[in-house]
């Protein structure tokens, strides 16, 4: 594992993830909220950000967590391995929710300056319709990916599968 990408419903533990599978392989870890919003969520203009995605998997060595389905292909095509967290919905609705009400109004570790944690119905309601929206999508890319992929369904697997790094 070189370079892999760590995707999933928001809730399910990337960042998390993504940090614990950095601090086992020492690879370079890269968050995509941080590199994509702007201060106050504001989204760059799309040819910025196709020239950042094109940057940040120009390494050799990188973990990168984060959807951003629209720079999802050329990720997938400089990565060797994908990590998918499946969880349950109740469960990453769960995490979102506790995550801002313990968080609202401050930044996370993984978010960009400028961009607290706040209420937004429009994020739980895309949460609670990923996995049958977006997860179909997923699987379809994955289906033609040459790399090593991984589908965890439960937390445990995930836990499983880093400490068999340790």
């Amino acid at each position: 594992m070189q370079r892999a990408l760590v995707i999933g419903s928001p809730g399910a533990g990337k960042s998390t993830f993504a940090r614990a599978l950095a601090a086992r392989t020492c690879l370079p870890l890269i968050h995509l909220d941080r590199e994509y919003h702007l201060p106050g969520w504001v989204e760059p203009p799309e040819a910025d950000w196709r020239a950042r995605i094109d940057q940040l998997i120009a390494g050799d060595r990188w973990i990168i967590d984060g959807n951003y389905g629209g720079s999802m292909d050329v990720r997938l095509a400089r990565a060797d391995t994908v990590i998918l967290l499946d969880y349950p919905c109740w469960l990453c609705l769960w995490r979102v929710v506790s995550r801002i009400a313990t968080l609202h109004g401050r930044v996370r570790p993984d978010a960009p300056a400028g961009c607290p944690e706040r209420w937004d119905w429009e994020f739980l309601a895309y949460t609670a319709a990923f996995r049958h929206r977006k997860t179909p999508s997923i699987e379809r890319r994955l289906a033609s990916f040459r790399g090593t992929s991984v589908r965890f369904r439960r937390p445990a697997e995930a836990q499983a599968f880093l400490d068999a790094l340790a």
